[in-house]
């Protein structure tokens, strides 16, 4: 069984193949997308700063995760990257996030499962029907029979993406990167 909260030593690195370059400078398209928090989120009602942090999926416990996961540039970590937003979630609104979101296209109970097992202080959004990820023109990959987001996290001031972070490695120390950002722009 594949420890999820951890990362092998040999994960390929991502490489930025220029998917998200259209992403700095654009709006947040009219989409709503449900939570974890059992909250309908329309993202262009955000006021703020909103730190949103876009992944493939997490493992659930005793289901195996697609076939060559460990593989795929930017897949696995999702677990340690959530971990990570959890323990600096307190850190990353003292540094002036109004809000901070996961999404990936896993369905919300999937989400609603993560969020308790994890603790999660934030609400993590289902875009199961890809709807925040086409309008956006997110970039995304597929496996295991599914279409999944590519990692990478938008930072997002009043409906406005300032900056983009991707492609995302490792992604366990990921979050601690977001914080330093959002530091050195304060």
């Amino acid at each position: 069984m594949t420890d999820l909260g951890s990362l092998p030593a040999d994960l390929p690195v991502p490489q930025d193949d220029g998917r998200a370059a259209h992403l700095p400078g654009s709006a947040v398209p009219d989409v709503t997308l449900p939570a974890t928090d059992g909250t309908d989120v329309h993202l262009p009602d955000l006021a703020g700063l909103v730190v949103l942090s876009a992944y493939p999926m997490t493992g659930t416990p005793g289901v195996a995760l697609p076939e060559g996961w460990d593989a795929i540039p930017g897949a696995r970590g999702c677990t340690p990257e959530s971990c990570g937003f959890r323990d600096h979630h307190a850190d990353l609104r003292a540094a002036g996030a109004d809000h901070v979101l996961g999404v990936s296209t896993q369905t919300g109970a999937e989400q609603r499962e993560l969020a308790q097992r994890l603790g999660l202080p934030y609400p993590v959004l289902s875009d199961a029907g890809l709807d925040l990820a086409r309008a956006w023109r997110l970039p995304t990959f597929a496996a295991g029979g599914r279409t999944l987001l590519a990692r990478l996290t938008l930072l997002v001031r009043d409906g406005v993406v300032e900056r983009v972070l991707y492609p995302v490695f490792p992604p366990d120390r990921h979050a601690a990167q977001v914080l330093g950002v959002l530091r050195s722009v304060a």
